[in-house]
C-alpha cells in the first residue's frame, strides 16, 4: 500500500458503529494506565467525573434510593470504584463489573484498605452473567453512549433480567446540545495526546466525523508505531429526551423521572447530558 492510499484509508469514514475497539483503550497495559490515572485525578472530568461532582452524586443516590444494608446494587462500568467504594460503605451489598484489569485491581485494594466486601467483576459487562438480583442498577459517566444501538438492546435486557421486580435503573447520555457543538476535523501530531497512545515515539492522526441522521459522532484515531499501526473508534451516540424514553419503551422499561445528571438536579432541555431512573414496564 502506498502513501495515498495509508491518508485514504486514515481518512475513510466507517459507517456509524461499524467497528468496536473499547478493548484498546481500557486493556492495553499502557492507556490503560493512563486512563486510570485521568480516573484518579480528583480535579479533571476525564476518565470520570470530578472528585466534587462525585461526591454529591453519591449523597444523592443514597438518599434517593435509599441505599443501606439489605441493597443490592451493581455498578456496570465500574472503573476503580469512584461509586462502589462509597456506595457499600453505607453497608449496602455493591458489585462492580469492569474489563480494565488495572482499574479493578485499584479498585480492589481500595476495598481491602477499607475492609468492604464488594463483589468485583473483571468482565465485559456485555458479557456479564450473574444469579443475583439487584434493588439498583447504574451506569455513570455516559457509558450507554458508547455502545451500538444491537449493544445497548442487549445491555437493557440484561438489566431486566438482573433487576428486582422493583428495582430501578439510573443511567446518563450525552444530550443533543453536545451533538449540536460536535464539528467535523482532522489532526496529526507526533506522539499525540502527550503520549497517551504509547511510551514509545508514534505519530497519530484522529478524524472526528459527525453522522446527522443517527446522531452519532466518530473520534477515529490512527496511531502508527515503528512496528505496528492500530485504529481506536470512539463512538458516541447523543440522545434527545424523547428519543431515550422510546429507547428504554422499546426494551421493556418505563422512564420515571429525568434529570440533568446523576446527582438530582432538576431536567433542563439545555443541559449537556441528561440522567434517567428507570423501573421495569
Amino acid at each position: 500500500m502506498n502513501l495515498f492510499e495509508q491518508l485514504e484509508r486514515i481518512n475513510s469514514r466507517p459507517k456509524p458503529f461499524e467497528f468496536y475497539t473499547a478493548a484498546e483503550l481500557w486493556t492495553n497495559d499502557h492507556t490503560s494506565a493512563q486512563m486510570l490515572r485521568f480516573h484518579l485525578d480528583e480535579s479533571v472530568d476525564l476518565s470520570s467525573r470530578n472528585h466534587a461532582f462525585i461526591e454529591r452524586s453519591v449523597e444523592w443516590i443514597i438518599r434517593r434510593f435509599n441505599i443501606g444494608p439489605g441493597v443490592a446494587v451493581a455498578d456496570f462500568g465500574c472503573g476503580p470504584g469512584l461509586y462502589t467504594t462509597p456506595l457499600a460503605r453505607t453497608g449496602a451489598a455493591v458489585a462492580g463489573i469492569d474489563f480494565s484489569r488495572r482499574s479493578i485491581g485499584h479498585a480492589m485494594m481500595v476495598a481491602a484498605e477499607q475492609d468492604l466486601d464488594i463483589a468485583y467483576h473483571c468482565q465485559d459487562y456485555l458479557e456479564f452473567e450473574t444469579p443475583k438480583r439487584f434493588d439498583l442498577i447504574i451506569m455513570i459517566f455516559c457509558d450507554f453512549c458508547a455502545l451500538s444501538p444491537m449493544q445497548r438492546k442487549a445491555l437493557l435486557e440484561k438489566y431486566r433480567a438482573f433487576l428486582k421486580p422493583d428495582g430501578s435503573l439510573l443511567m446518563d447520555v450525552h444530550s443533543l446540545n453536545v451533538f449540536d457543538q460536535k464539528k467535523e476535523s482532522a489532526a496529526y501530531e507526533i506522539n499525540q495526546l502527550n503520549g497517551f497512545w504509547s511510551p514509545d515515539r508514534y505519530y497519530g492522526f484522529v478524524n472526528s466525523f459527525k453522522y446527522e441522521d443517527e446522531k452519532v459522532s466518530l473520534d477515529k484515531y490512527t496511531i502508527i508505531e515503528k512496528d505496528r499501526a492500530r485504529t481506536v473508534y470512539n463512538w458516541l451516540q447523543y440522545f434527545s429526551r424523547e428519543a431515550l424514553e422510546k429507547e428504554l419503551t422499546r426494551n421493556g422499561f418505563k422512564a420515571e423521572v429525568f434529570f440533568s445528571d446523576v446527582a438530582g438536579t432538576p431536567f433542563d432541555p439545555g443541559s449537556p447530558d441528561l440522567a434517567v431512573v428507570a423501573r421495569k414496564s
